[in-house]
């Protein structure tokens, strides 16, 4: 199954401890969204995404902020299961086609979106995508580009949610609003959960 299926919501999280890695996983698999992309943006993540592959089964963890093949080799020895990258250059499509797991390339312009298309690549990241034109750029690209779909993310929010998944190119959309920063520090476990069952609750308005 693709990844743009397995949820409506891809939780995009920062951690910062990778302590905290393993309960904010359970939480959120516990709310409805298995699929949790855990960006490369701290020293933490790489320990972070091995802590979740090996102790958190129901989990379909994965690495964002991917840039490099450095950042592919050292994601799927962590356990990712999958990649994602903000932007996709030739050389990082390379790197990521020859990677062995799925992964979702970043592309934010319809020639970006022709480009890995040609590769054979129709599942996509959008972004940033309200900074990149938001709903109605993706309902443009549906047109001319309807084999292709996407996972929005940037800026989305619960109430705009709904509405991406309402696209037809658009399979799920990744989300930072479920793992805030004070939950996290703080260890409110019960509060992810919550906004993670909501997430899960989401469907296309």
């Amino acid at each position: 199954m693709s990844l743009l299926d397995l949820a409506p919501v891809v939780p995009v999280v920062v951690i910062e401890d990778a302590a905290t890695a393993v309960p904010l996983a359970r939480a959120l698999v516990a709310g409805g969204l298995p699929v949790i992309e855990v960006t490369l943006r701290t020293a933490a993540a790489l320990e972070s995404i091995a802590r979740i592959a090996d102790e958190v089964p129901d989990a379909v963890i994965g690495a964002g902020t991917i840039r490099t093949p450095a950042d592919i080799s050292a994601s799927v020895k962590a356990g990712a299961k999958f990649l994602v990258s903000p932007g996709t250059t030739p050389s990082l499509a390379d790197a990521l086609t020859g990677a062995g797991v799925p992964f979702l390339p970043g592309a934010a312009t319809a020639s970006e979106v022709m480009a890995l298309a040609e590769r054979g690549i129709k599942e996509l990241k959008f972004f940033p995508a309200e900074a990149a034109g938001g709903l109605p750029y993706l309902k443009s690209l549906a047109g001319p580009l309807p084999d292709v779909r996407f996972c929005p993310t940037g800026g989305i929010k619960p109430a705009t949610a709904p509405d991406y998944l309402a696209l037809p190119n658009v399979g799920c959309v990744g989300g930072t609003w479920l793992t805030p920063a004070d939950a996290l520090a703080t260890g409110d476990w019960a509060r992810v959960e919550k906004l993670s069952a909501e997430a899960a609750a989401l469907r296309p308005r």
